[in-house]
């Protein structure tokens, strides 16, 4: 979500310029103006919340540049204040808490120049959690693959407006895998020996195949989603979900194995859903300089010393709930194939481990090993089979980690 709202970000700073022309032209960034980017949602979840501050990027930087040495709190309208002291990339709250219903909760920003920044109040919506996931086999776009919904249910019908985003995990195994392993060893050189009689041996690397040390077939990788993913139920006659979150090719190589996907529902209002509901229909408008352009729009965030000044943004409070679906692909396409691997390219090379001209191969040979462009897959000196390392070992790209939610 952070890396798609950068990228908005700076998509409205080049609207807002852009907006009042008329015809295409080529942006001269003459003109940068700079905006506070705001994202903060506070959840009914007891633990320590965050808050991620930045400043829109000009488009010769390489990313956002974060607000530093800011003064960030969330009070309520009973009193309490909570404190957010600055942590790697983000604010975090001091100590845990956790929205409570009835309660108006506002953010308050003071940066290190000394700007103030407050947000609306917002109350926390309804609480309704995910009844469950589930994956069946469907045909989307004409593309076979794995439907994943959400389902729910709202009997008091006043949730509406829904926000999900989600992480996938899944298993990885290695198809061209070995035991073992191969290895360089520098030998030094031995000088000749003129009163034992024996001569010389020049410096050499010997290439040593040994069992591997640790875990190389199978291993576990996680994505988070980068899109906004939003779902209503205005049109419903009652607030029941019945949602796809997320739908997966059966050609997608993470679904090879075991998958495991964790979603997490949260309750928007209808300003929050909005707001997002504009950046997602930014985000797919087309070009930033098209002739048709959007302008700035503001969250609700505002300067308390200059009202007028662009803020990127919006402060939600939002009752969330989650759930996790493991499946097995096996389970969905009993006795089909399995999807195209993670590397396309595993064929087999070979190599005589010999110095001279072909069929010699020995200093290619050492050099892939050198570099763990390939690994071993089979041998029988002189002569050694070699696949790319992602064919072999999955930690060339992977963890071999397992997740401590991983269940098989």
């Amino acid at each position: 979500m952070k890396n798609f709202t950068y990228k908005i970000s700076l998509f409205l700073i080049l609207a807002f310029a852009a907006s009042s022309c008329t015809e295409q032209y080529v942006f001269q960034n003459n003109d940068f103006e700079s905006a506070l980017v705001v994202e903060g949602t506070i959840t009914n979840e007891l633990k320590n919340q965050t808050i991620r501050l930045s400043q829109v990027y000009q488009l010769e930087e390489s990313g956002p540049k974060l607000e530093k040495g800011a003064s960030v709190s969330i009070s309520d309208d009973q009193g309490n204040v909570y404190q957010f002291e600055e942590k790697d990339t983000l604010y975090a709250s001091i100590t845990p808490f956790k929205a409570e219903p009835g309660k108006k909760y506002q953010l308050k920003i003071r940066t290190s120049t000394g700007k103030n920044y407050t947000s609306d109040e917002q109350v926390l919506t309804t609480e309704t959690k995910i009844d469950n996931l589930t994956a069946t086999v469907a045909n989307v776009d004409g593309q076979k693959g794995v439907q994943i919904n959400v389902n729910g249910f709202d009997p008091t019908n006043t949730s509406k407006y829904y926000r999900y985003e989600y992480t996938e995990t899944y298993k990885i195994v290695a198809p061209m895998w070995d035991s073992r392993e191969t290895t360089i060893v520098n030998v030094p050189a031995v000088p000749a020996d003129p009163i034992e009689g024996t001569e010389g041996e020049p410096a050499r690397q010997d290439i040593v195949v040994s069992l591997r040390k640790y875990e190389t077939k199978t291993c576990f990788s996680s994505k988070n989603s980068n899109e906004i993913i939003l779902n209503n139920t205005n049109s419903l006659s009652e607030d029941r979900v019945n949602f796809p979150v997320r739908f997966l090719s059966n050609q997608n190589y993470i679904i090879s194995h075991r998958y495991s996907i964790f979603v997490k529902q949260y309750v928007q209002n209808l300003a929050a859903y909005t707001y997002y509901k504009t950046l997602k229909d930014l985000s797919s408008s087309g070009g930033v300089l098209s002739p048709k352009q959007p302008g700035f729009f503001y969250g609700n965030i505002k300067s308390v010393e200059n009202p007028s000044e662009k803020v990127i943004g919006f402060f939600e409070v939002s009752a969330v709930s989650s759930e996790r679906l493991f499946f097995n692909y096996s389970d969905l396409f009993p006795g089909e194939p399995l999807p195209p691997y993670y590397e396309s390219d595993c064929e087999v090379r070979q190599f005589v481990d010999c110095l001279g001209d072909p069929p010699c191969t020995g200093t290619q040979l050492r050099s892939a090993i050198l570099s763990r462009y390939l690994v071993h897959l089979s041998s029988s000196p002189p002569s050694y089979s070699m696949v790319k390392a992602a064919c072999g070992d999955c930690t060339s790209f992977s963890s071999n980690i397992v997740p401590p939610f991983w269940i098989d």
